[in-house]
């Protein structure tokens, strides 16, 4: 069937029988809602609450940009916490209303590459970064650059990837690491100087490039909130909310900084167990080895 055929039926709202592969609609949901003269008529739409988190999510971001351009550093940070929730939520809740669709997870991309990529990167240029010229707007590139790498890689690799653990630092992570420390700094009334410029630059172009290492991090997807769980737990959920409760600049930052330098710790620790492991199979080898050398010298001096 040809191309042409195809978007003519597309734009009369039909599709052809027998033939539906040749035709993949855009559209997220598609209804039959009547059918008149052996054409189906459909009314087409998305889903609307999981994409309605993901909007909120990219007003968030958007907010933050703003708020961060004006000097407000506070309202954007509070913005960029808020767009990460939301992130979170509109994944879980498409996939307990079973209303996973491509169209979600594109929208969903698009959102986060405003809310994990630009907000953060124009947040601390507008703080600190600008000082530094060239070398500051460079940094806040190679941070945003890196997000979209990072979340292109994601949607490739989302069927084939293990879903125990991501593939470089996870983009909403990134974003908290690089605007909470604008955060913190802001609410002690901490003036940049210029170390701490060039700190806060080197801590974004490192934090991009986490992004689109290839460090394994933990997912926490295998956590189930319907199973039962040790009181324990419980009890230190219960406590880690009360200390973000407390003190949600410093809490906050530093849990996106050490979830941060897990993945090159462990894939250094994975390093130096594969050099152990190699050098104990290589050991008995050359035991070996030497045990045949003085055999065959044993030998010869006894002829």
């Amino acid at each position: 069937m040809s191309m042409e055929s195809v978007h003519e039926n597309a734009e009369e709202g039909t599709l052809p029988e027998n033939d539906s592969d040749s035709f993949i609609p855009i559209d997220e949901h598609e209804e039959y809602v009547a059918e008149a003269d052996g054409r189906k008529i459909t009314r087409k739409g998305i889903y609307l609450l999981p994409n309605l988190l993901t909007l909120g999510a990219m007003f968030a971001g958007f907010y933050a940009i703003i708020a961060g351009i004006n000097g407000n550093f506070n309202a954007a940070g509070w913005a960029i916490l808020i767009a990460a929730v939301m992130d979170g939520l509109d994944g879980r809740v498409a996939r307990l209303t079973n209303t996973q669709s491509a169209f979600g997870a594109q929208f969903d991309s698009l959102a986060d590459m405003v809310s994990f990529g630009v907000a953060p990167a124009l947040i601390v240029f507008s703080w600190t970064l600008g000082s530094l010229g060239n070398a500051g707007w460079a940094a806040s590139f190679i941070f945003m650059s890196c997000a979209a790498l990072r979340l292109a890689r994601f949607n490739v690799q989302a069927g084939t990837a293990d879903k125990r653990f991501f593939v470089g630092l996870q983009s909403p992570v990134a974003a908290g690491l690089v605007t909470f420390i604008v955060w913190v700094a802001y609410k002690y009334n901490i003036e940049p100087g210029w170390w701490m410029s060039l700190g806060t630059g080197l801590l974004t172009a490192f934090t991009g490039l986490l992004m689109i290492s290839n460090y394994r991090y933990y997912s926490f997807k295998e956590i189930h909130f319907k199973g039962t769980v040790p009181y324990v737990v419980f009890v230190l959920a219960v406590g880690l909310l009360v200390v973000i409760a407390q003190r949600p600049h410093e809490v906050l930052f530093g849990m996106c900084a050490v979830y941060a330098i897990t993945g090159p710790i462990i894939g250094l620790g994975k390093k130096v167990k594969a050099r152990r492991k190699k050098t104990e199979r290589a050991e008995p080898n050359e035991t070996e080895a030497r045990s045949g050398e003085k055999d065959s010298e044993t030998d010869s001096l006894s002829r």
